[in-house]
């Protein structure tokens, strides 16, 4: 079977989320964008659409971005319905426009969740994550010099589960995917990767409680274990994570943390 040809420009149909401000009445606008090439990476895209939009005198659409290698979590959008995009373990600055096919629509919006308010078009407000993190989601580490590295023995496994944990980004793909917008997997990942290390341990508890009440007061709804959220995490987070943060925080309530 022969591969499909691809050409090196393609004309795309944009059907995009526009919305002026938080209380504005948001719709869905058409827009045509032409040379387009395959190598660009979705945000390029959006980039050239923007430059037409105002070189016409158009408002570009917003939308958030900043390192634009996958590590920042900004850049967050639902494309076709589904959170950065069709490619599995990708963010929406990783996505590569070689993903779509010349003539293809393409829905693109922002998160949908009340503890991710819509600012403007494709940009939402995610200090909800920062209030969780600042609730409990940090270590006591004395003053002075660095300990030698060898100080506190780690052991392999736990050291790499712990890690595999902490690249969590904060993105929101998992709110946005998930029919409770839960930030189960966002908060169990942090617990996750803090619980483990013994730098985690003396607030481990008090930690626990106040991250989880912290994500309920924010509005996120439950975790109902469908599994989404794990889907289009492009770090992968595993929903293991969630149980673990069941568990601790449990733990913390056992031991009377507040």
């Amino acid at each position: 079977m022969g591969t499909q040809h691809r050409p090196d420009r393609m004309h795309l149909k944009l059907i995009i989320w526009r919305q002026q401000s938080p209380d504005a009445r948001g719709k869905m606008v058409e827009y045509e964008v032409d040379d387009v090439s395959p190598n660009m990476s979705f945000l390029e895209m959006l980039d050239v659409l923007n430059e037409s939009l105002t070189l016409r005198g158009d408002d570009p659409v917003a939308f958030d971005s900043d390192c634009r290698e996958g590590i920042c979590g900004m850049c967050g959008m639902v494309i076709n319905g589904r959170p950065h995009g069709p490619n599995r373990g990708t963010t929406v600055c990783q996505l590569h426009m070689r993903a779509f096919h010349d003539g293809d629509t393409i829905t693109i919006e922002p998160w949908r969740a009340r503890a991710f308010p819509v600012l403007k078009d494709l940009t939402v407000d995610r200090s909800a994550f920062d209030r969780i993190i600042a609730a409990g989601g940090y270590i006591s580490s004395n003053t002075g010099a660095a300990p030698d590295a060898n100080a506190v023995l780690v052991p392999k496994d736990v050291a790499e589960a712990a890690m595999d944990a902490a690249t969590c980004i904060g993105c929101g793909a998992c709110v946005a995917v998930c029919k409770n917008a839960s930030a189960s997997l966002f908060v169990g990942a942090k617990l996750t990767h803090l619980s483990l290390m013994p730098q985690g341990g003396p607030e481990r508890a008090r930690r626990a409680v106040r991250m989880v009440r912290q994500m309920d007061l924010e509005g996120f709804g439950s975790c109902s274990n469908e599994g989404e959220c794990e889907a289009v995490c492009p770090k992968g987070i595993n929903l293991s994570a969630i149980a673990t943060m069941r568990r601790e925080f449990h733990r913390g309530i056992r031991q009377g943390a507040k």
